[in-house]
């Protein structure tokens, strides 16, 4: 049984082995620079963890708002053992960055309770596009080994 530890995880660990694994990914276009190179990070990594190309699929949608709605979409297919949610969403001068930032993490959120399917939230929020760019690659790296690790314990649980 896989049980989740405090400790770092590599490559070889059996909780991030992709071989058995579907995963769904959907991209927002909207500051594509950031979320092409998310994508790219993250296709990389699952590919890295064995997660057969032919059982990645990606989408992409105009923004972060409609990232959870496609998220949904996906999870009623009933056919992925973990999703990916990717965008970026860089502070302005007015309340909009926090409506997006919220509203689209509480949709990702509540698909993944509702669907009880886990979801890699790898939707960035960052002040400036400096910090997106800081945080492209490894977090794009990083949700790929999220959604390994997570579809894998809960096919354990």
């Amino acid at each position: 049984m896989l049980i989740a530890d405090q400790g770092s995880l590599d490559t070889t660990d059996p909780r991030l082995d992709g071989k058995k694994l579907t995963i769904g990914i959907v991209q927002a276009r909207f500051n594509a620079d950031i979320t092409d190179a998310l994508a790219t990070a993250c296709k990389t990594e699952l590919l890295a963890l064995g997660v057969p190309e032919k059982h990645i699929t990606l989408v992409q949608v105009p923004g972060a708002l409609e990232v959870p709605v496609a998220l949904m979409a996906m999870a009623e297919k009933l056919k992925f053992d973990a999703l990916i949610a990717l965008g970026c969403i860089i502070r302005g001068e007015t309340y909009h960055f926090e409506l997006v930032a919220n509203e689209s993490g509480a949709g990702v959120s509540r698909v993944a309770l509702d669907y009880q399917l886990p979801i890699a939230n790898a939707i960035l929020t960052t002040e400036n596009m400096d910090q997106a760019v800081a945080r492209q690659t490894d977090k794009g790296r990083d949700a790929a080994r999220v959604a390994v690790e997570m579809a894998n314990l809960l096919d354990h649980i």
